[in-house]
């Protein structure tokens, strides 16, 4: 059921899910061709946003900042997924692999590496304190407008 709560959640995590994107082009080698990562990646946040934290506001201001941090760990976790799958599908389409469970072990393979470039102390200040934001405005959104 769309609600206000939901709709500022989906606006702070894609907001957010933008901001770090672009924070994490930098960190990225220089041959690297993003398209529209950032935007795909804006979308992921609303569709977190929407649905992990908005349908969890309402509990309290440590629920809230919990729920934030959850909303942004969810965030990074499917985008790690997603990436790392469109990265082995592109290789499976060249033969890089020999059978299924290669290409499934270079998924994994992929999310490590790219966790570890966003190891970085400007994207995880920004996703921690842009999750409590997110959280905290979520539960005002919830409060004041139900």
């Amino acid at each position: 059921m769309p609600d206000a709560a939901r709709l500022i959640a989906a606006i702070c995590i894609g907001a957010l899910a933008y901001v770090v994107s672009l924070q994490i082009k930098p960190l990225m080698p220089e041959s690297t061709a993003f398209g529209s990562f950032a935007y795909i990646n804006a979308i992921l946040g609303i569709v977190c946003g929407w649905t992990v934290m908005g349908k969890r506001a309402g509990r309290g201001v440590v629920a809230a900042i919990n729920n934030g941090l959850s909303g942004a760990l969810v965030l990074v976790i499917w985008g790690l997924l997603l990436h790392a799958s469109y990265q082995m599908f592109d290789r499976a389409m060249d033969n890089w692999y020999n059978g299924f469970f290669t290409a499934m072990a270079a998924i994994f393979q992929f999310m490590a590496e790219y966790a570890l470039v966003m190891v970085d102390p400007l994207v995880l200040f920004s996703l921690m304190a842009g999750g409590i934001i997110a959280g905290l405005a979520t539960e005002y959104a919830w409060r004041t407008w139900r």
